[in-house]
């Protein structure tokens, strides 16, 4: 029955230093995770940024007909004139966002 057989203690240095090393070992996976995360969540606005920037250009430029809307990447982008202004909004994340064009409706 060798697998009933006693191991002997291991000395307090010993567990502390493989503590130490299991602690270092979860904190880099933890930091790579967040990062990873993180970088995830930057595309995505980063995408919708793009997207964002496109549509104002179509505006400003007379290439696009008011009221507009459009769902892009299961985001909810609207555009309609308001105010004697284009507003842009959408929502991201339950939050939703405005943004007002520079457009001149007479031209």
């Amino acid at each position: 029955m060798d697998v009933l057989r006693k191991i002997k203690a291991s000395s307090l240095v010993e567990t502390l230093a493989a503590s130490v090393l299991i602690m270092i070992v979860f904190m880099i996976a933890n930091l790579s995770f967040t990062s990873i995360l993180t970088n995830q969540r930057h595309s995505k606005t980063a995408i919708l940024e793009n997207k964002i920037r496109e549509l104002e250009y179509l505006v400003y430029h007379h290439q696009l007909s008011l009221p507009y809307e459009e769902e892009f990447m299961q985001i909810p982008i609207a555009i309609v004139y308001k105010n004697e202004q284009a507003e842009l909004s959408y929502t991201l994340d339950s939050v939703t966002h405005h943004k007002q064009i520079v457009y001149d409706k007479s031209e």
